[in-house]
């Protein structure tokens, strides 16, 4: 590229800089992304700016994964070079904005974390006594067994919990209510709990799960003991109360292959919501299939 053309990205730093302003950190990685598109062209030989076209961005952004660039950072590039030719189209440099209509590739959706059922059930395994234990070991077993959010345990009232019909009423987002079985150990852990629970609560109070002070848990204390206990039974992986309702709906998903039950339990309005969980039972399938099926691998014919 010849050195006027590559003299472009300096005016555009310095109307970053001293036009709108940008931090000394933002305009050199605003540089950075340039510089690569420029290298690019020069080896495509791309001599000025304007030849520059929609689909040579396009191979710039195919080169860029093809190194192993991940989509967000294809995504930063290119949004540096639409912001560089919206600059060259106010300047009159070009007559178009090649990357104006160019996407990177679609970053993955962040696969929920979850225990599996050995660590699981290792966690919940704590031995102890007295009305904080018993309360711990209720919650715990509560977030598992029925898939809860954390606001959905914490605002839990003595009312909502039914043990002798092994259901717990709970309100989810948008005020839902939504009514959810609950298992038997979870049931052991409460009807324990309940026993302890008058040392603790204040006269008054209604909450199901209550602190040392009497009064409602408060998510941050439910935390907390989540990351204690997850300590104190070795398990090596930060654990937290949504894993619980993580592993709650990729164990039950794995055993029963009914997403719309799953979505049903976790109360998602949206069954999309629910499809991010059948990944690991994707994963279990296909290796039931690669053992089973007897055109899953193709076998070598001897020479």
């Amino acid at each position: 590229m010849i050195n006027s053309e590559r003299d472009w990205i300096n005016k555009f730093i310095r109307h970053l800089e001293y036009e709108r302003r940008l931090s000394a950190h933002t305009c050199k990685h605003y540089r950075r992304d340039l510089i690569s598109l420029q290298d690019f062209c020069e080896q495509i030989d791309i001599e000025r700016w304007p030849e520059l076209d929609h689909d040579t961005v396009r191979s710039y952004a195919a080169s860029s994964f093809r190194k192993g660039l991940s989509p967000r950072s294809i995504q930063r590039r290119l949004s540096a070079a639409r912001t560089f030719f919206r600059y060259l189209l106010r300047e009159k440099h070009v007559k178009t904005n090649p990357v104006a209509s160019v996407s990177a590739p679609k970053s993955g959706k962040r696969l929920p974390e979850n225990l599996d059922a050995d660590r699981m059930a290792r966690l919940l395994n704590f031995s102890g006594k007295g009305p904080l234990v018993a309360r711990d070991r209720a919650m715990l077993e509560l977030m598992y067994s029925s898939g809860l959010r954390l606001a959905e345990l914490t605002d839990l009232n003595l009312g909502d919990v039914d043990i002798a019909d092994a259901t717990a009423r709970v309100t989810g987002k948008g005020n839902k209510d939504r009514i959810l079985p609950v298992g038997r150990y979870a049931l052991e852990a409460l009807a324990a709990w309940l026993k302890e629970r008058v040392t603790l609560a204040a006269n008054d109070e209604t909450a199901l799960f209550v602190s040392r002070q009497g009064t409602r848990i408060s998510p941050r204390s439910v935390q907390a003991r989540v990351d204690y206990w997850a300590k104190k039974q070795g398990i090596s992986t930060k654990v937290y109360p949504h894993l619980f309702r993580h592993s709650f709906a990729t164990h039950l998903l794995e055993s029963s292959h009914d997403l719309r039950a799953v979505q049903e339990l976790l109360g998602h309005t949206d069954i999309s919501t629910t499809q991010v969980y059948t990944h690991l039972d994707f994963q279990h399938l296909a290796q039931i299939y690669d053992k089973t099926h007897p055109r899953a691998r193709i076998k070598k014919t001897p020479e």
